[in-house]
């Protein structure tokens, strides 16, 4: 087999692989089935219907994995002029993933493993819910940020926390007698539950404890909030267009008889690189010299005989 005709051949298998597997029927078909392999899993955590229907569910388990590898043989066979996109993808990686591990012999003698993985196909229902999978990609380009925003918080908490056991330790020795209940108190102070309590106890100590709780509430309750909502947003939009760009209509392969009028066009170039190649090894003609005129003879001189 030539490599022009295993070219063409991986080309026609890509084009009709596409289309089965971008086609409607295709992805209601393998959402339907990661819909009734989640209701076999819980199906299977009531030990009376495991007992009677064993055989049945074990059968519904091997179905379901050989309708999952069809599926990513399909998704591959779709990349099969362009393999190295298919891992680009994140999703189809994780979908090859939990289909390879199933078969691998720890996973299938260890029940604990193997139900993780059947657990995971589940999680496959992203790859085909647009929305979800946006807020999936939004809550993992947010971590960066929320660990920033923890920080923050903890470095706010730690700092409010030894104010008030500094200051109210005494007093108030059941929320403030030492730094871990003190951080404990404030903790629930962001989430403004339990305000007026710890208000009107503080104005039982003195009426400058109205600051200090007025400005922890307003940095941690509202400030540090709206950073975090603000973060989570700011991810949510980059989702979003990042989703919008893997989606946009990609270049058509080329046909046959474009592919041939390329092909054509390659060698005519080669061969006019060839003939420049010869005319610059050829030695450049110098130019001939104008010949100078030919001086005229000098006519003897003749003297007058005396």
């Amino acid at each position: 087999m030539s490599e022009r005709t295993a070219v063409q051949l991986r080309h026609a298998l890509a084009d009709h692989s596409r289309r089965l597997v971008d086609s409607t029927a295709f992805i209601a078909t393998v959402f339907c089935l990661i819909a009734c392999n989640a209701a076999v899993l819980g199906i299977e955590n009531y030990a009376g219907i495991v007992d009677d229907w064993r055989s049945t569910l074990h059968a519904a388990e091997l179905g379901f994995l050989a309708a999952f590898t069809a599926e990513i043989l399909l998704r591959a066979a779709a990349h099969a002029d362009r393999p190295k996109d298919f891992f680009r993808d994140p999703w189809n990686a994780f979908d090859l993933l939990v289909v390879t591990v199933a078969f691998l012999p720890f996973a299938r003698e260890n029940a604990t493993v193997l139900r993780l993985l059947r657990l995971a196909r589940v999680a496959r229902a992203a790859h085909f819910l647009p929305q979800l999978r946006i807020v999936i990609v939004a809550v993992g380009k947010s971590l960066p940020g929320t660990l920033s925003f923890l920080l923050v918080g903890v470095l706010l908490l730690y700092v409010y926390a030894t104010v008030g056991w500094v200051f109210f330790a005494d007093d108030d020795p059941e929320h403030y007698g030492s730094l871990g209940r003190a951080v404990l108190t404030l903790f629930l102070l962001i989430t403004l539950d339990g305000l007026g309590d710890a208000v009107r106890a503080g104005l039982e100590i003195s009426r400058w404890t109205i600051l200090y709780f007025s400005s922890f509430v307003l940095l941690g309750s509202f400030v540090l909030v709206n950073l975090l909502i603000g973060v989570v947003i700011n991810s949510l939009e980059e989702a979003r267009e990042l989703e919008a760009s893997a989606h946009q209509p990609q270049e058509q392969p080329a046909t046959p008889d474009a592919r041939r009028l390329h092909e054509r066009i390659a060698t005519a170039r080669q061969a006019l690189n060839a003939l420049e190649a010869e005319l610059a090894a050829l030695p450049t003609p110098r130019p001939r010299e104008e010949e100078a005129p030919a001086a005229a003879p000098i006519a003897p001189l003749k003297f007058p005989a005396e």
